[in-house]
């Protein structure tokens, strides 16, 4: 059995009490570089689904943990647009009915992680801010030891994926994240310097350690989603199993119907990089047609042109480079106007 190590429990009540607590701790210090040693000394954690395996699996092992389990808001609110609590879990966000009526993508990828059991205690903030995986990475410390480090938990050492790469490439495998870029969601993040909206896109830098663009003292508190009129949407999932497996290909569609043409058009991947993307020529190609085949097509090629996974999760590169372009055309066909799905 994998026991998690010693730390220490805070419990702020308010989200810019969390932010004090974790900047006076020196969270907005720490380098990323340093996540799988002792001198990470302070993270936060909502539900934990994430965090506390990684802590027993020893890839980190902070001294302090800040609990955001009484500073987020669980409420969701759709009334033209959609405002998700950060603590809000992704058991609720994939049965909220206003959720599933509009922002069909979102729903679908929240009902797609993992298990019931972890969907019931992991939030969706916590999926925004999901560690980068890899295979030489997520495993347990006595596997590490006796096979070798990585460059994730140890700079020094060559990222075993790509032995002359200069930064880590381990994949970003958050399930909501594509779909909420698909549907221009924002992220309202909170420190103690105040409060400020960024792109979900924009939260992300492409480098496997250093994956946030925010500090480690700033707390997402909220998903904000602008009004869906007009827009139909989708996400697909490859995995291994049929539940409880992260993706090794995720792709989120989201299209806005406007006289029987395309108005505007979102097409989203996850687990083919070390960020998500967003695949501006696919919502280019589509933007003025019918999803007519050509522009799907054309759509398709440009998602297949864009992914970049490595052979660093299950399933071989040639595959889900394959399966980003079926998955592309499958998702736009079944956005297509009087599709009976």
């Amino acid at each position: 059995m994998l026991r998690l190590p010693r730390f220490r429990m805070e419990i702020p009540a308010t989200a810019p009490e969390a932010a004090a607590m974790l900047r006076a701790l020196g969270a907005h210090e720490e380098d990323p570089a340093t996540l799988g040693t002792p001198r990470l000394h302070v993270m936060a954690v909502a539900g934990g689904t994430d965090v506390y395996p990684n802590m027993k699996r020893r890839q980190f092992t902070p001294e302090t943990l800040v609990s955001l389990r009484r500073a987020l808001s669980a409420e969701i609110g759709v009334n033209g647009e959609a405002r998700i609590g950060g603590g809000a879990t992704l058991a609720a966000v994939a049965e909220h009915p206003g959720l599933r009526a509009r922002y069909r993508a979102l729903a679908m990828a929240a009902e797609l992680v993992s298990t019931p059991q972890l969907r019931n205690m992991g939030t969706i903030g916590g999926n925004l801010c999901l560690d980068t995986r890899c295979n030489w990475y997520d495993e347990s410390l006595f596997w590490r030891t006796a096979e070798g480090y990585c460059m994730k938990t140890h700079p020094s050492v060559v990222c075993r994926v790509a032995t002359s790469s200069p930064r880590c490439l381990a994949v970003a495998s958050a399930d909501t994240v594509p779909a909420l870029i698909a549907l221009g969601a924002q992220a309202r993040v909170v420190s103690e310097d105040g409060e400020r909206l960024v792109p979900v896109a924009d939260l992300y830098r492409d480098d496997g350690m250093r994956y946030l663009a925010i500090r480690g003292d700033e707390i997402v508190t909220a998903v904000l989603l602008p009004k869906a009129d007009g827009w139909r949407s989708t996400y697909l999932k490859l995995r291994d199993r049929g539940s409880f497996d992260f993706p090794i290909v995720g792709l989120a569609a989201a299209v806005k119907w406007d006289g029987g043409r395309v108005a505007d058009a979102r097409v989203a991947l996850t687990a083919v990089a070390s960020r998500p993307i967003l695949v501006e020529a696919a919502g280019a190609a589509l933007a003025g047609t019918a999803l007519e085949e050509d522009a799907v097509a054309a759509a398709a090629e440009a998602c297949f042109k864009a992914a970049r996974p490595m052979d660093n999760t299950s399933g071989t590169i040639a595959q889900r480079k394959r399966t980003v372009s079926v998955f592309a055309g499958r998702a736009l066909r079944e956005l297509r106007q009087g599709d009976p799905s």
